[in-house]
């Protein structure tokens, strides 16, 4: 296979805001050639599929901006530095957002979102044996908290209900692991 690296030359930071920054870099191309490549840069985030003992995952309906409707998703949110562990965030965005604390969290993987644009990578959980405490949202959040039987999901995220990629991942990767743990 050939070399695909792009090496980097040089950056222009574009915007910098509260969320992400914009920048536009020259790249080398493995063809010797120079490229601009505008991406946007974000801290990470992370996002935790909460499986209750009855089969049933608490799910969210929250209004994205970016596409003018209602999202139905896994609770999420973003780090709050680059550095912050990301367990520890998964545990807070959980509790900020349902006032679910687990007992038990399972790692089930990374997921970048939109690679060719955003370099946001997301780290995905499970979280089992479930007590609730009060919920404490962010000032600017809205949500609206339901409970779900994963199947109902996994047929949602099948049938094209779903449309959140972390969502998707985390239903599908959980369903599959719950079938086999299952037998």
């Amino acid at each position: 296979m050939d070399n695909l690296t792009e090496k980097f030359v040089k950056r222009e930071n574009i915007y910098k805001g509260k969320v992400l920054d914009v920048v536009k870099d020259t790249v080398l191309l493995p063809n010797g050639k120079e490229s601009a490549r505008e991406f946007c840069i974000h801290v990470g985030a992370v996002c935790v599929l909460p499986l209750l003992d009855d089969g049933t995952v608490i799910m969210e309906r929250q209004y994205r901006y970016a596409h003018g409707r209602v999202f139905f998703e896994i609770p999420a949110g973003k780090l709050n530095s680059p550095d912050e562990d990301r367990l520890e965030a998964a545990k807070r965005e959980l509790k900020e957002e349902t006032g679910a604390v687990a007992g038990k969290y399972t790692f089930l993987g990374g997921y970048d979102s939109t690679p060719a644009i955003c370099n946001e990578k997301i780290d995905i959980y499970l979280a089992e044996d479930i007590k609730f405490e009060d919920r404490k949202l962010d000032e600017d959040e809205f949500l609206d908290v339901e409970r779900v039987p994963l199947e109902t999901l996994f047929q949602m995220v099948m049938n094209g209900e779903i449309r959140d990629g972390k969502t998707q991942v985390a239903i599908l990767k959980t369903y599959e692991l719950k079938k086999f743990t299952q037998k």
